[in-house]
């Protein structure tokens, strides 16, 4: 990394760490642009150039959430079907209590399950995921993203995603610590993902060639 790059990945960082201090502390609805700019000693469109949304600053990891499922199908190794590499890598994001499945602290979870704008939001980034995982299956099938066979699997799948990441908030709320969640977690993965192994557990399989 260059020091241009170094010195921009820096600032970014610097602006979505006071943002997170600040929504914490006050709320996410209270907290202005200005405010984290302020903080931060930037100027406000430095923060919109990093951050064009402001839930975006609550919502670092927004890039990692949307790409991950897609990723790791793409990824998965010969023989193994979309369903079981989600599966897995899931498993192996609950061991490692990975943020990006949900695990965060009670402050976090609060601030937004707290927020409409930011429950909004999240719903668009669970959108975006099923989007990007039906654009990788449609490559590989040789149709259109748009196809309605494409669609039911990545809302299938996706859903799954979903309703796991709101059930960490959740428990997070209800003061479970980490070990408890991921403890809960996969099992409820694994009847989840089991739901879906009679239609999809020979869907998109990689050849082992």
């Amino acid at each position: 990394m260059g020091l241009r790059e170094l010195k921009k990945q820096q600032t970014r960082q610097a602006i979505s760490h006071q943002a997170t201090r600040l929504f914490l502390r006050h709320g996410f609805d209270r907290v202005t642009i200005a405010d984290v700019a302020a903080a931060a000693q930037v100027a406000k469109m430095t923060v919109t150039n990093y951050f064009p949304r402001k839930e975006d600053l609550a919502l670092d990891l927004h890039e990692e959430f949307v790409a991950q499922p897609a990723r790791t199908v793409a990824g998965r190794a010969p023989g193994e079907s979309a369903l079981a590499a989600l599966r897995r890598a899931f498993l192996d994001a609950a061991a490692r209590h990975d943020a990006v499945i949900g695990f965060s602290g009670a402050g976090f979870a609060r601030m937004i399950t707290g927020s409409p704008a930011l429950v909004a939001r999240l719903r668009e980034f669970h959108e975006e995921r099923e989007d990007a995982l039906a654009a990788v299956l449609a490559e590989e099938a040789g149709t259109s993203k748009d196809d309605v066979l494409i669609r039911v699997v990545a809302a299938q799948l996706i859903g799954v995603h979903r309703v796991l990441f709101e059930e960490t908030l959740r428990r997070t709320l209800a003061g479970e610590d980490h070990d408890e969640i991921a403890a809960a977690l996969t099992e409820s993965a694994k009847d989840a993902f089991g739901l879906l192994e009679p239609s999809l557990g020979d869907y998109a399989v990689r050849p082992e060639s």
